[in-house]
């Protein structure tokens, strides 16, 4: 558009420096200023239609954005509660806006429809992003994806052979050189000059040859090859990633019936203080050993909002202690916002302090600061331990190691977001206003390992917490030691 404009205007100056030489001397050379100004004019209205397609795009735009803004902006939380929409909304302002602001708006309604579904081009980008962090097994995956939207026959721009090309790759490194030699085979069919294609084709047909020579006499190539699409995840640092994932599905949770029968609810008086002697809470047992309990109705929904308020200000991305430095950094297995709120922010903290306080008969004095959690889309923090395993650890010399967890629930989760532990095959889900609370030491004061739990990833909604970690210090009338774990 710029060069459109810049033509037009040389031409006009080149007009303009023809009048003001002697032209106007001869008619005849006057007449040629008639013709020049007709072209003028016909370029004008040439780059006025321009620039209306050009508006009429962004008029569009612009109303498809705010009826979309208009929804979301009047329940932020719930429309981003769902995962593509929060995906989608990423993606308009690091794709589509830019693309708006450089007048280039082809294919733009991708980034417009208020609607949870992911299209071919989405899942493609998905994959892509699995590819460039060298995890094949989610790329394939993806991949698979959108080769079935594809065949469906749903528009896009993204092409098979684009989709081919990583996905033979992905294979490969998978392990699975037969299907890759195979799809970059249909890769070439549809895309015979495609270079690089022709480069692994060559190399894989040269592997498989050398698979072939090893190959033992009691074996045949249909034993030795990888059953095509059935891929094992690579083992990562995770040693429980398949039961931690397992129990966030709701799949493998170890709640025998034997076990179930173990488990009851009463009225709790928090060791009969005497706030809890008239209105004790409704305590709910959710596992036997170790005993994790659930308490109804600890925080109102007036006090949750505010609880909020006056976090959200403070949240910054949560960190972790680096296990080998000691330093608090941030980490791809904790993926969420935090704050901390001390009691002088706010009266209700402090209600709220001296209630975990009244609940659990521990004291506060020696605890952390309340501290609030923001989960958004795929927010989760992978499995592990409250109390630290660092027996030098920088404050543990003062105020001792975590005692005890007590986590508020302070949002339903529509999917996901549970509260699992792995060891114990346990799940427990979010329930706005409840809260549960358990031992992370045993009595003698050494850590127990069974309470290794992860905030399992949020699928659909937006999960809030907060918690408040109890130190041993101050607490050795409130929770004696022993050589046994009974509470």
């Amino acid at each position: 558009m710029k060069l459109w404009v810049s033509a037009l205007l040389m031409a006009w100056f080149g007009v303009l420096s023809c009048v003001q030489a002697e032209f106007f001397t001869s008619i005849g050379h006057m007449t040629d200023l008639i013709y020049a100004e007709k072209e003028l004019v016909q370029s004008l209205k040439e780059y006025i239609l321009v620039e209306e397609a050009k508006l009429s795009k962004i008029k569009s735009w612009a109303n498809k954005m705010e009826a979309l803004t208009s929804k979301s902006a009047a329940d932020a939380e719930g429309y981003l509660a769902h995962p593509v929409n929060a995906y989608k909304l990423v993606k308009r302002l690091n794709t589509d806006w830019p693309a708006l602001e450089d007048l280039v708006l082809q294919d733009s309604a991708a980034g417009t429809k208020y609607q949870a579904v992911l299209s071919v081009d989405d899942c493609f980008g998905m994959g892509r992003s699995a590819y460039n962090e060298g995890d094949y097994y989610h790329t394939v995956l993806w991949m698979e994806q959108v080769l079935k939207q594809l065949d469906a026959g749903e528009e896009a721009t993204t092409t098979k052979s684009q989709v081919l090309d990583y996905l033979s790759y992905a294979v490969f490194q998978l392990g699975d050189l037969h299907r890759a030699l195979e799809l970059t085979r249909r890769l070439l069919s549809l895309d015979p000059s495609h270079e690089r294609a022709g480069g692994n084709l060559r190399y894989f047909e040269q592997l498989l040859e050398e698979e072939r020579e090893k190959m033992l006499s009691n074996q045949t190539e249909a034993e030795l090859a990888t059953p095509e699409g059935i891929y094992e995840r690579p083992v990562d640092y995770l040693p429980e990633r398949d039961v931690y994932e397992s129990l966030c599905r709701g799949e493998g949770v170890k709640l025998t019936p034997r076990r179930q029968k173990r488990l009851f609810c009463r009225y709790h008086h928090g060791n009969r203080a005497p706030q809890l002697l008239i209105a004790p809470f409704k305590e709910e047992d959710e596992w036997d050993s170790p005993h994790i309990v659930r308490y109804y109705d600890v925080m109102s929904d007036e006090e949750i909002e505010r609880i909020k308020e006056i976090a959200k200000p403070k949240l910054a991305r949560a960190t972790v202690r680096d296990p080998k430095t000691g330093v608090l950094t941030v980490a791809s297995y904790r993926v969420s916002k935090s704050s901390w709120l001390e009691e002088d922010d706010d009266p209700v903290v402090a209600r709220v302090n001296r209630r975990m306080q009244h609940i659990t008969g521990l004291t506060v004095k020696t605890a952390e600061l309340l501290q609030v959690a923001n989960y958004g889309v795929g927010g989760q923090y992978e499995p592990h331990f409250d109390f630290s395993r660092r027996p030098f650890d920088s404050g543990l010399k003062t105020e001792g190691n975590r005692l005890a967890t007590f986590l508020n629930y302070m949002s339903d989760v529509e999917a996901g977001g549970a509260t699992v532990f792995p060891d114990l095959g346990a799940a427990i889900w979010p329930k706005k206003g409840t809260a549960v609370f358990w031992y992370n030491l045993l009595r003698s004061g050494e850590g127990d390992y069974r309470t290794r739990h992860a905030a399992c990833p949020v699928l659909v909604g937006c999960k809030w917490v907060s918690n408040k970690w109890f130190h041993e210090r101050g607490q050795e009338f409130l929770r004696p030691c022993g050589s046994t774990e009974v509470d």
